[in-house]
């Protein structure tokens, strides 16, 4: 009796212990690039369900920039696309074709204890009528920092192009090898606010859940 007293315990402690810990790193400043910030360039975070997007806006350099993931089905050059809807995950839960509600138990397992990561690619139009979306301004010097650092999460091949994979979520996204590996402490969140650190953004030092990415958003960028 003692033992399951002690599971159950254990079972209850382990997620407020997590989510503690991730409002305590949502609060403490990570360290940052230092770059001085400034105004020219507005970009979104868009929150779902389980984690944020980046948001950038498709200017002309952009749409060229990416130009490499219309071949894969992102319409980047399509003049009713506005945005580029950007982030990182777990290559089985992240990527799984469908609805959240396919994703398999083996995939959450392995987001868990350790998945290979993919960048997912996507085009949005007018989102301004959208919730959930916090904006940012960027100096130039730190949008170059930001694009910078995302070029350098895409896996490649030997031409140096990103590594297309067959996976898709809908009719106008793709999917990208991605370099680092998914667990429960390197989240799609937590590599978001590592992102923004080396664009020279304040954040917090931990941020493995969208709640805390909501948190260090109003505690360090106000």
């Amino acid at each position: 009796m003692r033992r399951l007293i002690r599971l159950v315990t254990a079972i209850i402690c382990l997620p407020l212990i997590y989510f503690g810990a991730a409002s305590l790193g949502a609060v403490l400043p990570g360290t940052r690039a230092e770059i001085a910030p400034g105004t020219e360039h507005l970009i979104g975070l868009a929150r779902g369900p389980i984690h944020y997007d980046f948001l950038l806006p498709l200017s002309p350099e952009l749409r060229e920039r990416y130009g490499f993931a219309a071949a894969a089905g992102v319409p980047v050059s399509h003049p009713g696309a506005e945005w580029l809807v950007l982030g990182w995950g777990a290559a089985g839960f992240y990527s799984t074709v469908g609805s959240y509600a396919d994703v398999t138990a083996a995939a959450v397992v392995r987001g868990v204890f350790g998945d290979s990561a993919v960048m997912h690619l996507d085009v949005a139009g007018d989102v301004s009528q959208i919730d959930g979306i916090a904006y940012l301004t960027l100096s130039e010097a730190q949008m170059q920092a930001l694009l910078t650092r995302l070029d350098a999460s895409f896996q490649r091949d030997q031409t140096g192009a990103p590594l297309a994979l067959p996976q898709r979520l809908g009719d106008h996204d793709g999917f990208f090898a991605a370099k680092g590996h998914f667990n429960l402490l390197h989240t799609c969140n937590d590599w978001l606010g590592e992102t923004l650190r080396a664009a020279g953004v304040p954040f917090g030092i931990w941020t493995p859940t969208p709640q805390a990415v909501a948190l260090s958003l109003g505690w360090h960028v106000g």
